[in-house]
């Protein structure tokens, strides 16, 4: 196992204290027997594979980055759940499935990518009639948000906020701690440099403006 992917699998067990979260949002949408799930951004997989074992459902976890996904295919294999686990190496920027194809989207952190309002009206048609997304975004213009919600066709189900204390106290705060540990041992590891640089590009950017970059999970329906 590569330095890099060390840190990563570090970095992974960090972002895991926020997966209560995760399970606050999923215990907000109705039961649902065995859903089929798309998970937008999965990145290395930590509520992906989450999901999994919440719904007992399908999941596709989709991403840009073939590293990442390379990681969660080990978590998928590692979980034994390769018959209901798949990823999708794709740009959220080029997503394409048969309209109605999933009961559940799932968006945790990459929204940012397209915008909140052009992310929910893009990905309405993958939703089954009176399907459910969960869209995990940052905090600001969160009335603006609420606005947008039933002028793109959802039906708000419930939100609640991530303030920046526990965004520190849970995720930035170690992440920090692991960076300088890292550092510490990898010095000369170019690969394992530009992983800590853009876990250091995270913390900058949260403390320079952490009431803007706490966050918010919004749950919704799609209106039939």
């Amino acid at each position: 196992m590569s330095e890099v992917e060390r840190f990563q699998i570090k970095k992974d067990l960090i972002r895991k204290r926020l997966l209560k979260y995760t399970r606050k949002a999923f215990r907000m949408l109705p039961w649902q027997d065995k859903p089929r799930i798309l998970d937008v951004g999965c990145g290395s997989g930590v509520p992906t594979i989450e999901l999994a074992r919440l719904s007992n459902g399908e999941v596709t976890g989709l991403d840009i980055d073939e590293a990442l996904l390379n990681i969660l295919r080990g978590k998928i294999e590692k979980e034994g759940v390769s018959d209901r686990v798949k990823t999708m190496k794709c740009s959220i920027l080029d997503m394409e499935f048969p309209d109605e194809s999933f009961d559940i989207i799932w968006s945790e952190g990459s929204v940012f990518t397209i915008g909140f309002e052009k992310g929910l009206r893009q990905w309405k048609r993958f939703l089954k009639p009176g399907g459910f997304i969960v869209v995990h975004d940052e905090q600001g213009a969160i009335e603006e948000k609420l606005q947008k919600i039933s002028s793109c066709g959802y039906q708000l189900l419930g939100y609640f906020l991530l303030d920046e204390d526990v965004w520190w106290t849970e995720y930035f705060a170690p992440l920090q701690k692991l960076i300088e540990q890292t550092q510490a041992k990898c010095a000369d590891d170019s690969q394992v440099i530009e992983g800590l640089r853009r876990g250091q590009w995270e913390i900058d950017t949260f403390k320079q403006n952490p009431a803007l970059n706490s966050s918010a999970f919004f749950i919704m329906r799609k209106m039939q």
